[in-house]
């Protein structure tokens, strides 16, 4: 039987096979826990669960908010339609095709 280390993120529960890894998605919950407590002090009206949705979104899409921060304000835009596309490619490559006559 073989051992394989994996680190589990306290926070949400997601399992990683290195820890750089998980320490850099547990950072980026932390992120996202912060902005949405910003939001939710600063923005009457908006749901606990929009503000978290916005928070995530934000902290996942750190890198590219920073570019458009610093004067870059197109990546913002550029950026979403690459992540679309990823996306579309990454859920045509989870399929799994049926087994006929098994």
């Amino acid at each position: 039987m073989a051992v394989v280390a994996v680190w589990k993120c306290d926070r949400d529960g997601a399992m990683f096979d290195n820890k750089k890894d998980a320490e850099e998605h547990d950072k980026m919950l932390e992120l996202a826990a912060n902005i949405t407590a910003l939001i939710e002090r600063n923005v009457e009206g908006v749901s606990e669960e929009a503000s978290e949705e916005i928070g995530l979104m934000l902290a996942k899409r750190r890198e590219v908010l920073a570019k458009a921060c610093k004067g870059k304000p197109e990546e913002l835009l550029a950026a979403e339609e690459v992540s679309e596309q990823q996306e579309a490619e990454t859920a045509e490559e989870n399929v799994t095709p049926l087994a006929v006559n098994q």
